[in-house]
């Protein structure tokens, strides 16, 4: 869990989603939002399943976690936040800014921490979970190349 940039949280049974986070002191702190990634659930849930992959894109882990929000003005996030905003990629402006903007805008700053036993490896299912992409409207249908000429198939 150390070496995590990227885990999968699901909340509820929901489906699972690729977030950003910074492993600190054992548990995995996550920033979601208006103008950071969407996490629908987390904000308010009081656990999750949290699963971490190789470099390969192999899942590594699952565990189950318990989710507890930082709110600010709290030591927590005085503590938590600005090592998050510090490390966060392609923000606009100093990460002292984007610790106000998230206290401003409402943005939910949360801490998974393991809950119990993670699956072991003879628990994971044998075959691929890979799922068709969800709907969003940032999703484009692909269309097919131009071609100049007619190509033969052989």
């Amino acid at each position: 869990m150390k070496k995590a940039a990227v885990c999968w949280v699901s909340v509820g049974g929901g489906p699972a989603y690729a977030l950003w986070c910074l492993p600190v002191e054992g548990a995995l702190l996550v920033v979601s939002g208006p103008g950071e990634q969407s996490a629908p659930g987390l904000a308010d849930a009081t656990g999750a399943q949290v699963t971490l992959r190789g470099d390969h894109g192999g899942r590594i882990v699952t565990w189950p976690a318990q989710v507890t929000r930082l709110r600010p003005g709290t030591e927590e996030w005085t503590t938590a936040a600005p090592l998050v905003a510090a490390k966060r990629l392609n923000a606009s402006g100093p990460s002292a800014g984007l610790v106000d903007r998230w206290a401003a805008e409402g943005c939910a700053l949360n801490r998974l921490a393991p809950a119990g036993a993670p699956v072991a490896g003879a628990d994971l299912p044998a075959g691929s979970l890979a799922e068709e992409p969800r709907p969003a409207p940032v999703v484009r249908t692909t269309r097919k190349p131009f071609r100049l000429h007619r190509v033969r198939r052989r």
